[in-house]
């Protein structure tokens, strides 16, 4: 062997260990939220290295070791972000941080939208922060004005979406589905939402058509993560209604949130037309902590405490109400108090196990107790008169006159106990996911109401030589049931010459051995974005849904001869079935030198075996019976966009019919909206950027109402339309470059200072009635208005 060849030979070992000698890159690839981003770009720069990210925001690269390497991470619609390794051995991870793009051009902001491309929609967290609302900074409010949702009580965090009932939402918290009291019958005794808007990371929202993974409701899936910490944070704010603190701490290997909330919105109650004192006290606190022992394991807890205490003395209420040409004046004077309590306990635990870049799997295990009390003894005299000039002495003509006193003692406690095991399995294009859960019920229920009434000197119902209560209400129950579920679903994504195509597909089984129900609920749904029209996104998604009838829903009356009724339990019931079919899609496109997008939905609901209700302010009063059918349709259109540069406001508008046969005859649900116009506006002065101005105006159609003991197909009505708007000022005192450099204020990440004006128009709105009897059996509704003006200032610091 010569020189050469010798030479030659060293050179080929020498690339030989070169090309050997590899460094594994792996990591995941996430957006500002946490949330991964699929088919994402990963290459090693100046090579024809590379790869994408799969569902999962997953990634492995393996590179010839060099002193330096540099790995560029990039996706459509996110800036890029570079990573340089120096003499990098072994394996190396990377989990990059994508933020949406956005680039000045002549001071014009541009940035895109995140396509979607199932039935979740994404909602920004940070415009909780501005959002003017009775409840705080809470997520419902930002919900429920969205497209397709409803909310007609601002002093409640419930809501309504497509034609469904406060029962059919389901909320997910990590996971975990949460619930919230049953013995609620109005806003002014509801406390804190169940969700802490200083804890959330993200928030997912489904109007229908969601997932086989999500439970038996038929209307919608409102799914919150929260986050996790990454060193010591903290916020604090208070206004005249309450305040929140919040405390966050990380390690290596752990990592914790608590948050804590108090409210006491007397002032607010202050302004209803039922005077007397008022003595909320609500109380909330939650953790999440989490444990990371090894980068495959790791274990999380999620616990709630919520201490809800209602306390009114009434003293009088004055109500006008009717027409110019037939008004109307109704006076109570009271006496007695009402006494609520509405205590709940959760807690989650979650062991995670990720066996490989393919495979995870979590175990949960958790525990849920409300335990409600709803006390009163409230005694009344009322006079209701015609207003006006009608009577004889030109002051108004006598309708009636009467006492009444209202009695409840109503006990409710309910434990919910839980265990599942989920998992998911990737395999090249197909994400599959798949899960079983057995859930424990118990219940003790002891209710006791009764009303009597007296009109003219007359006790009602009149009967000579007797006494007796108009209504008389019994319950003694204990329950323990449980129930069975299992799904499985397959998410497969794959670019087409035409465009990207995801599908999903799944099954959900459910069994019930109180009712030895079993269902079988088929769930798909396609997007698409074509390739010639990327700011186009296409989608279909449809389904069969089951509502599980929870335990005030298979309840019903049993009268005796002697007037008196009690509950029984229907254990024949069955779970009401809704049939969805949706077909929406979103248009990105520039106005005004500003991104917008613009998204519409029409849908149908094919509903049957219906438990028929009907909703007194927040209280469901079901029949307890699948006793009948009908559908829900409608088109649900938004626009979002930067009305304002830099700041992000939409408008939503919604049509919808819905219909129902009780007893052969046709008439529209309880939660018939026809119409929905919800605006969210922000804006900022051009010379004075920290102060921002932030808009939340609701106007929607009326509802069908009913008389007590009565349904529908006897006669209903629809209530006055729901007009608000909410406005608020903000100044931003610390934050972004505006941060002080010593002194007090420059130890915090953000500061701001508000002003809210609720009901800014002052306008009354109905959140129900109050009915009279006179001896004539004729009936008066009194309307029950809402809260009205009210000015509410507020301060919350981040640090």
């Amino acid at each position: 062997m010569n020189i050469k060849q010798l030479t030659a030979l060293v050179v080929m070992v020498l690339m030989g260990v070169a090309l050997f000698a590899q460094v594994k890159i792996s990591g995941k690839v996430v957006d500002e939220t946490g949330q991964p981003i699929e088919f994402a770009t990963v290459r090693v720069v100046g090579t024809t290295l590379g790869t994408n990210t799969d569902l999962k925001g997953m990634y492995e690269l393996s590179v010839p070791k060099q002193d330096t390497i540099m790995v560029e991470f990039s996706c459509l619609g996110y800036s890029s972000v570079k990573r340089q390794l120096i003499k990098p051995d072994g394996s190396v991870t990377l989990n990059p941080k994508l933020y949406e793009k956005s680039t000045e051009l002549a001071e014009v902001q541009v940035t895109e939208f995140k396509k979607q491309t199932n039935t979740m929609q994404g909602v920004d967290v940070s415009t909780l922060n501005l959002t003017p609302s009775v409840g705080g900074r809470s997520v419902e409010a930002v919900i429920s004005t969205m497209a397709g949702v409803s909310s007609k009580n601002e002093m409640s965090s419930q809501y309504m979406v497509r034609g469904g009932s406060y029962d059919e939402n389901s909320v997910y918290i990590n996971g975990i589905e949460v619930y919230r009291p049953q013995l609620i019958s109005s806003g002014q005794q509801e406390g804190l939402s169940v969700i802490n808007p200083d804890m959330v990371n993200s928030v997912n929202f489904s109007t229908g058509g969601f997932n086989a993974e999500y439970g038996d409701k038929m209307s919608s899936v409102l799914d919150i993560t929260y986050r996790q910490p990454e060193a010591f944070e903290g916020a604090v704010s208070a206004s005249l209604q309450g305040g929140s603190l919040s405390i966050g701490a990380s390690s290596s290997k752990f990592s914790m949130l608590h948050g804590a909330r108090y409210k006491r919105n007397s002032s607010l109650l202050g302004s209803l037309e039922s005077k007397g004192e008022y003595d909320p006290q609500y109380f909330d606190y939650q953790t999440y902590l989490v444990y990371k022992p090894s980068k495959k394991f790791n274990v999380s807890f999620l616990g709630n405490v919520s201490i809800n205490d209602y306390r009114f003395v009434p003293a009088s209420r004055e109500t006008s109400f009717g027409t110019s040409t037939n008004a109307k004046s109704f006076k109570v004077y009271f006496d007695g108090q009402e006494k609520d309590k509405f205590y709940t306990y959760f807690g989650a635990l979650s062991l995670n196990y990720k066996l490989n870049k393919g495979n995870d799997f979590t175990l949960q295990g958790s525990a849920y107790q409300t335990n409600e009390l709803v006390a009163y003894d409230i005694h009344g005299e009322y006079w209701l008169d015609e207003a006006g000039t009608s009577g004889e002495d030109g002051k108004g003509g006598e309708l009636g006159v009467g006492k009444y006193h209202e009695h409840a003692r109503n006990r409710l406690k309910i434990d919910v106990f839980n265990i599942a095991l989920k998992g998911n399995t990737s395999i090249n294009n197909n994400n599959l996911s798949y899960g079983v859960e057995m859930r424990r019920e118990k219940t003790y229920d002891r209710s006791r109401e009764w009303q009597w009434r007296d009109s003219a000197g007359y006790s009602l119902p009149h009967i000579p030589e007797e006494v007796n209560v108009i209504y008389n209400l019994s319950s003694s129950h204990d329950l323990s049931s449980t129930r069975f579920a299992a799904y499985v679903q397959d998410t497969y994504k794959v670019m087409l010459d035409k465009g990207l195509l995801t599908i999903n597909g799944g099954v959900r089984v459910s069994h019930w051995d109180f009712n030895k129900e079993t269902l079988v609920s088929p769930r798909f749904s396609l997007g698409f974005i074509p390739e010639r029209n990327n700011h186009l996104s296409l989608r279909f998604a449809g389904g069969l849904y089951y509502q599980a009838p929870f335990y005030k829903e298979y309840r019903f009356d049993v009268y005796g001869e002697d007037g008196n009724a009690w509950i029984n339990l229907n254990e024949n019931i069955k779970s009401q079935r809704s049939i969805h079919a949706i077909l929406g899609g979103d248009y990105t496109f520039r106005a005004m030198d500003r991104p917008f997008k613009f998204t519409a939905e029409v849908y149908y609901k094919n509903l049957s075996n219906l438990i028929p209700y009907e909703v007194d302010n927040l209280k469901m009063v079901y029949s307890g019976f699948n006793s009948s059918k009908g559908y829900a349709a409608g088109i649900d259109m938004k626009l979002f966009g930067q009305f304002v540069e830099g700041t992000d406001s939409w408008i939503s508008f919604s049509l919808m019919n819905t219909q129902e046969n009780i007893n052969g005859v046709k008439v529209p649900r309880p939660t018939d909206q026809r119409y929905s116009l919800a605006i969210f506006f922000t804006d900022y002065l051009p010379k004075l950027p920290r102060l921002k101005f932030s808009l939340r105006g609701i106007l929607s159609g009326g509802l069908p109402t009913t008389a007590p003991s009565m349904s529908r197909d006897m006669g209903y009505f629809r209530q006055p339309p729901y007009k608000r708007v909410d406005v608020g000022l903000s100044y931003q005192l610390v934050g972004g470059e505006h941060k002080p450099k010593s002194g007090l204020l420059s130890h915090f990440k953000e500061a701001w200072l508000g002003v809210d004006v609720f009901n800014i128009l002052d306008i009354s709105n109905v959140s129900g009635y109050y009915w009279v009897t006179d001896v004539n059996n004729l009936q008066y509704a009194v309307p029950n208005y809402l809260t009205r003006r009210q000015i509410n200032a507020r301060l919350s610091i981040k640090w």
